[in-house]
């Protein structure tokens, strides 16, 4: 798994993904929220598995 997704991108992931998973403890309460952990896992890993598929890279080289 190379990386495929840059540092702006990442951290745009992580705090967008906690946004929305906060939204499950704090707010409408949805079960839904907690679709947030997966752009706050990708930001993490760096790896995002439909741009590998797609052939998408935002890494700088």
């Amino acid at each position: 798994m190379q990386k495929n997704i840059g540092n702006t991108e990442r951290v745009i992931r992580v705090v967008v993904g906690l946004a929305i998973t906060s939204l499950a403890f704090v707010g409408p309460a949805s079960p839904w929220a907690f679709l947030g952990l997966i752009p706050v896992a990708t930001g993490l890993m760096g790896w995002c598995p439909p741009y590998a598929m797609l052939g998408i890279n935002t890494c700088k080289k």
